[in-house]
């Protein structure tokens, strides 16, 4: 592999938002190795285990372009009933940390990125009509191999019941799939809102109300939830309990959350807690994967798992499929090299030479 990753286009943490998404690059023009194996997605075949979650795909041009770099599973990024603007820059800011365990209660911002970063979007969405839209172009380009999953998230409005709440959940669902989403992942976890749709997988009853009401309006399509992080075996296990009849896998960890702190002094983002994500998250996230894994087994589940956090390498890769990941997606390290997923693909090739 002889591109260069200076050359190759990448998300400008200088810029919006809005910026970002109006200047999606176009696919690029590289030689992608096969992966070595058989894959599948929530159980469907796929042409590697290797996707990207929803944060860095804005929209079907940035999902193209990560497509034609290797990734098979694409996860546009979460989108609502409603149109909502994205938080004020900074989007993501690097900061100094060794792995995370969860109950760091602030980090210090640094100048340069080191391997991770907070994360300040808010789930931002444009109008339903502009993502259903982009939704059935998108799919109509990816190869039959490849994945196109949507994230989706309800919405909470002043006074909803939860019955409320996961009526948008199923709504928004339903458009994606009458759009041409290959799967529907429902988004349980945003660190950087306060509203009940962020925290649901803290919640084991209303996310099972929510997951049952999306399977309803999905039917047969296969279906995951984005989890935060656990550290209690007893929190998983009832989350399990409340979902695994409705949902055919679940993506893990969306971050571990912290507040950050300028070397100035001054606490970051109004002194509200951001996701952590990137190289500081992989061995937390590795240990969820393995322990949700664990709890399948145990109570004889046929859920899916998709390994989320810090992974940059083939090893990576290899320590969250040993752990019990069928698919692993990067965001990350893709948005700081563009070109991970081929070196990651290399990397397996040479394993079995």
């Amino acid at each position: 592999m002889t591109t260069d990753t200076e050359t190759l286009p990448r998300y400008d943490v200088s810029r919006d938002y809005r910026w970002n998404y109006d200047h999606a690059p176009e696919p690029a023009d590289v030689e992608v190795p096969p992966m070595p194996g058989e894959w599948t997605f929530l159980g469907r075949p796929v042409a590697s285990p290797l996707g990207m979650p929803a944060g860095p795909l804005l929209n079907g041009r940035w999902i193209l372009y990560y497509a034609s770099l290797g990734f098979d599973v694409l996860t546009y990024k979460t989108v609502r009933s409603s149109a909502r603007e994205c938080y004020a820059l900074p989007n993501l800011l690097p900061v100094q940390t060794g792995p995370l365990r969860g109950d760091e209660s602030e980090l210090a911002a640094a100048d340069q990125m080191q391997g991770s970063w907070a994360v300040s979007f808010g789930m931002p969405s444009t109008e339903p009509d502009t993502w259903r839209r982009d939704i059935e172009q998108t799919r109509k380009k990816l190869r039959d191999d490849q994945m196109l999953s949507v994230s989706v998230v309800g919405t909470a409005q002043p006074g909803w019941t939860i019955d409320e709440l996961a009526d948008d959940y199923a709504l928004c669902a339903r458009w994606a799939v009458e759009s041409g989403a290959d799967c529907i992942e429902t988004n349980f976890s945003c660190p950087n809102v306060c509203s009940r749709d962020g925290q649901l997988y803290q919640e084991p009853e209303p996310a099972g109300i929510v997951a049952k009401r999306v399977r309803e309006a999905i039917g047969s399509v296969p279906y995951a939830l984005k989890v935060g992080h656990f550290t209690e075996l007893e929190a998983v296990a009832r989350l399990l309990e409340a979902v695994s009849d409705f949902v055919d896998g679940a993506a893990m960890t969306n971050s571990v959350a912290a507040m950050v702190r300028e070397p100035s002094g001054e606490l970051m983002f109004e002194g509200q807690r951001r996701g952590i994500c990137g190289d500081a998250t992989r061995e937390a996230s590795i240990a969820q994967t393995a322990l949700f894994a664990e709890l399948i087994a145990s109570r004889g589940l046929s859920l899916k798992l998709i390994g989320v956090g810090g992974a940059s390498t083939a090893e990576h890769v290899r320590a969250y499929l040993d752990a019990g990941a069928e698919s692993v997606h990067i965001a990350t390290a893709a948005m700081v090299d563009p070109l991970v997923a081929l070196r990651i693909r290399e990397g397996f090739q040479s394993a079995v030479i």
